[in-house]
């Protein structure tokens, strides 16, 4: 598994979160295959801002945004060279640090743990979970605790 962490924002405060591994241990508890490529950035209040309000219509930041990849057809599908789809791109996650860290006041987390289920939460967007209904919300919740609970007890 492939997973790239783009650190250009506020690297100084994330680069010694075991982030990598995190990401491998959720891929691997979701059975994705090994060729999964997955990306994690960090961005400011105002980037986040920016693509809530682009993708979802929202106005303001939000903590964490997910962007699936594979799995999306669209009129690029067919243009992709033989041997090119060897990697399965499951999509990239976007957080904004700034709002975790404002969270951990909220919640009573620690900064790597708020910006850890961030990163939990928007893999599982990528890998087909959501929490639009209340019904599918509780579903992903558990999901996220069980994972943290297995992460935290390794």
């Amino acid at each position: 598994m492939d997973v790239q962490i783009n650190y250009d924002y506020r690297g100084d405060d994330l680069k010694d979160m075991p982030l990598v591994e995190l990401a491998q241990f959720v891929l691997d508890h979701q059975e994705k295959p090994q060729n999964t490529e997955v990306s994690l950035s960090f961005v400011t209040d105002e980037e986040i801002a920016r693509l809530n309000e682009q993708y979802r219509g929202k106005k303001g930041p939000t903590d964490v945004l997910s962007f699936e990849c594979d799995g999306v057809e669209d009129e690029l599908s067919d243009m992709v060279p033989a041997g090119f789809g060897d990697v399965y791109e499951l999509g990239d996650v976007v957080i904004a640090p700034d709002v975790a860290e404002r969270q951990t006041h909220e919640f009573g987390t620690t900064f790597e743990q708020e910006v850890s289920l961030l990163f939990v939460h928007g893999l599982l967007h990528l890998c087909g979970y959501d929490h639009i209904v209340e019904e599918d919300a509780k579903v992903m919740e558990a999901l996220e605790d069980e994972i943290l609970a297995a992460w935290n007890a390794r």
